[in-house]
């Protein structure tokens, strides 16, 4: 059974001292709390050591990761002060590094052979009781494991509904993830681990969804995936430091969150420049329905306008319809409806564009006379999958269940497993969350067989960066593909 509670390998147990050791390491802060300062460069400039504090470049394992052109060394004990001892590399010596030699270096960027470091490197000038705290960490780090990784474990979390109007789709992606996770085990695993899934119900609200991560969080797991979880606040998954594999969480995502699907703002413009290059539509009106509609709003207007196109300002429906011959409309399908009919009242029918997700449940529902006037933003569509892509889907489908006519939730979840499993195959068996981030960063033309290619990059954490464009026909109702996919430019 796939619904893991276990009880989880405790963390890593630290001393005081090692604890001050680990703040001064990721952190910059002294244990007195008095502002540390680093010197960066040749010219000895200096910054508050919190702007760039060791863990910034050799990351939270200290194996380090490149930054600039420059690649820190890994900062494993075992291999500066107990591997082989001195050796020698481009007519350099390098001894084995003592408690003084390492202070030394922290202080002045000299190693024990006298070698001068990169001027990348910043100089601090620590206490003597931070310095023996940092020594006492770094002896350590090693150990220090990210939680959830285990010597024959890997676990990881998800939030999904069990009651409500979420319920199903929580059930969906369920069956999904248990499909995934048995094939995988099945497989052997992950680099000789076996994956476990831990499942919280997020409940209702806030205080339901806050409660559900802390407790994953207390399970230990070393990262999230395609969570359901829309009232989850992304300053809870930032400050965590958990890698997060899946739709966005509200208020937008961060470094740590990477989502499989494009973003509303890309996908309607997608919508947008079919609009303007087929049907002649230059001044389109962004209308929205809730609140929680109204940051993404304002991001495609700027979007639009960084494109050279001149949008009015974008307008709260409230009721009243609104002007223009192109609307994009951003909010939920009821709403939508609600629009078509004001319009329809007005006499007018204007084209529509809006994003599947938010509104395809109701489009059925629309009079004749909206029939190839409503202009929809769909990620993927059957003709994107391959037949790989579809026995895979099929497999799925026939092991756990599943109705075909929910495909567009098993492909989502689908692509987030994909995307990890790729990832956590990349990093390999000494893994940690820091490098979880930089493979799934660094993740280009993934080929789902289900989707176009997925892919990341430095700062871009949406795998699909457009979308199809599906005209809807009424009665019916009809979906006919009038716009392949492409990717939104990027903004400046």
């Amino acid at each position: 059974m796939w619904w893991c509670l276990c009880q989880p390998v405790l963390a890593l147990e630290l001393t005081p001292h090692e604890q001050a050791g680990k703040r001064l390491y990721r952190e910059g802060v002294s244990s007195s709390d008095a502002q540390l300062l680093a010197r960066v460069g040749a010219s000895d400039i200096s910054v508050p050591a919190s702007v760039l504090p060791c863990a910034s470049c050799h990351g939270n394992d200290g194996r380090g990761r490149s930054e600039g052109g420059v690649r820190p060394p890994s900062l494993d004990w075992q291999r500066l002060a107990l591997g082989a001892g001195e050796r020698e590399s481009n007519r350099r010596r390098y001894p084995a590094y003592s408690d003084a030699s390492l202070a030394r270096v922290i202080r002045t960027g000299i190693d024990p052979g006298g070698n001068r470091l990169d001027p990348a490197m910043p100089r601090f000038e620590l206490s003597l009781a931070d310095q023996r705290n940092l020594t006492a960490y770094l002896k350590r780090l090693d150990e220090d494991r990210d939680p959830g990784l285990e010597e024959a474990t890997l676990r990881l979390g998800t939030l999904l509904p069990q009651q409500g109007p979420l319920a199903e789709a929580g059930r969906v992606v369920r069956a999904v993830l248990e499909d995934a996770v048995e094939q995988l085990n099945q497989q052997g695993g992950v680099h000789g681990r076996r994956l476990q899934l831990v499942v919280q119900d997020p409940g209702y609200d806030v205080a339901s969804t806050a409660q559900a991560f802390q407790t994953l969080l207390q399970a230990q797991v070393f990262a999230l995936v395609a969570p359901l979880a829309p009232l989850l606040e992304a300053q809870a998954v930032e400050a965590a430091g958990v890698p997060w594999v899946g739709a966005t969480p509200r208020a937008g995502g961060n470094r740590q969150v990477f989502d499989p699907l494009p973003g509303l703002p890309e996908q309607l413009l997608s919508v947008a420049l079919h609009a303007r290059e087929a049907l002649g539509q230059e001044r389109l009106q962004i209308v929205y329905a809730g609140a929680g509609q109204a940051a993404a709003a304002e991001t495609l207007h700027q979007r639009l306008r960084q494109m050279g196109w001149s949008p009015p300002p974008v307008q709260v429906f409230d009721g009243t319809p609104p002007a223009g011959e192109g609307i994009v409309y951003l909010g939920h399908a009821q709403a939508f409806a609600e629009l078509a009919a004001s319009l329809q009242a007005a006499g007018r029918t204007p084209y529509l564009l809006a994003a599947s997700g938010q509104v395809a449940s109701v489009v059925a529902e629309l009079p004749a006379q909206w029939s190839r006037r409503v202009l929809l933003a769909y990620p993927f569509v059957p003709g994107d999958w391959t037949m790989q892509g579809r026995a895979a889907l099929a497999g799925i489908q026939r092991r756990q269940g599943l109705d075909a006519r929910q495909a567009s939730l098993q492909v989502s979840t689908w692509c987030a497993w994909r995307l990890l499993a790729e990832a956590l195959r990349q990093v390999g068996r000494d893994a940690s969350r820091e490098q979880l981030l930089d493979a799934l960063e660094q993740l280009h033309d993934v080929d789902t067989g289900l989707t176009p290619l997925l892919g990341f990059g430095p700062g871009r954490r949406q795998g699909l960066a457009g979308a199809h464009v599906v005209a809807v026909s009424l009665p019916g109702p009809g979906f006919i593909e009038v716009a392949p996919y492409r990717a939104a430019p990027d903004s400046p």
